[in-house]
């Protein structure tokens, strides 16, 4: 089992630690909704020094980046700029989904998934065999994810170069300094995502709770990160469905001649005609949606991928997979009964508000 520099530290709060992806990780420090609520209407923080940090270098880097991201790095047109992607296969199944940034010059960064950064890093170098590219996974380095409507104000006042935090505009935007300090996080709020050396990452989690920052564990980061109508890796999706499939058609760029592994399989994909969409779901009473559980429409049954009691609305939320042509009404099997739920668009909340119309089940 790995530990991250913060592991004793978690234990020390009283968290629950639980085994994720091979690290124990916290999966609360108390109540799992007030962590929730922390980051929805103040500001909370969590370690995700578990996630993989691969730096990109070398003179052939920018070609091998527009061969192995299905987003295009040629939209990074300024140092610091962020881009999210999925890695795909041949086939267009998704093996991972990451965030790169531009560090300036031949170097990039990469921001991947713990459980799959084994699987990743073998992809990378040999995709990358017999270029002239650098892969460096960066084991000394931690991160941190501040995250609520406070994130910035507090940010500001922990790091050295605190005017650069407060002049961050706009996401998906990052300075590098002592700290590398990025605008992007996973939680459907404003916040950031502070990598820095791994020695350090203990004495700012101290200054950070000391300013009142409320820790947070895996939690309230699935149930955050769900109400915002963010896929999870290995649940919305994996290596057998394409982004055209989840809703990641927007992070696919198509224009131009860029040949990107999968690119021809989302065409033909594309060609045929999808017959199926992700989808958000609320449900109608009382009741917990789970991953897993099976959904049906006037156009057929589907799956749901995610699904927990959201505590913003008050109600059970789920993702789900279903046919194509579905909307608005259906309904959900939970312990052998058929309850009603509503089709939305996701995202349920955005920025500590409510995005859908809780009473017609639309996106406002």
């Amino acid at each position: 089992m790995q530990h991250t520099p913060l592991y004793q530290a978690h234990v020390d709060l009283g968290a629950r630690m639980v085994d994720f992806g091979g690290w124990s990780m916290p999966i609360s420090y108390g109540s799992q909704i007030s962590e929730h609520h922390a980051v929805r209407r103040s500001v909370g923080v969590f370690d995700v020094s578990h996630m993989a940090i691969l730096d990109f270098k070398g003179t052939e880097v920018g070609s091998f980046l527009r061969r192995v991201l299905a987003n295009d790095i040629s939209k990074l047109q300024n140092k610091g700029q962020a881009l999210y992607s999925c890695i795909l296969r041949e086939d267009g199944g998704i093996l991972d989904d990451l965030i790169v940034y531009w560090l300036g010059g031949e170097h990039f960064r990469i921001i991947s998934n713990a459980a799959t950064c084994t699987k990743d890093l073998a992809w990378f170098r040999e995709v990358a065999s017999g270029t002239v590219v650098e892969i460096d996974q960066r084991k000394d380095l931690a991160m941190l994810a501040v995250q609520g409507p406070r994130a910035r104000e507090v940010v500001a006042e922990s790091v050295s170069h605190s005017e650069k935090c407060l002049a961050l505009e706009p996401f998906f935007s990052t300075q590098v300094g002592n700290y590398m300090v990025a605008r992007t996080g996973y939680t459907g709020e404003d916040g950031f995502e502070v990598i820095l050396p791994a020695k350090n990452v203990c004495v700012f989690w101290e200054t950070l709770l000391k300013r009142g920052v409320v820790p947070c564990g895996l939690g309230s980061r699935d149930t955050l990160r769900l109400e915002a109508g963010l896929n999870l890796y290995g649940a919305d999706m994996n290596e057998s469905v394409s982004p055209l499939r989840c809703g990641l058609k927007w992070t696919v760029a198509f224009k131009g001649e860029r040949d990107f592994i999968g690119r021809q399989a989302l065409r033909r994909e594309l060609k045929a005609g999808l017959k199926d969409k992700q989808v958000g779901l609320i449900l109608n009473g009382k009741g917990v949606l789970r991953a897993g559980y099976s959904v049906r429409t006037a156009f057929g049954s589907g799956t749901l991928t995610s699904g927990s009691y959201s505590p913003t609305l008050g109600c059970s939320i789920a993702l789900a997979r279903v046919p194509a042509q579905s909307e608005r009404a259906c309904e959900v099997e939970i312990r052998d009964r058929w309850h009603d739920a509503r089709i939305v668009r996701p995202p349920f909340v955005r920025h500590g508000k409510i995005e859908v119309d809780m009473l017609q089940g639309e996106t406002l």
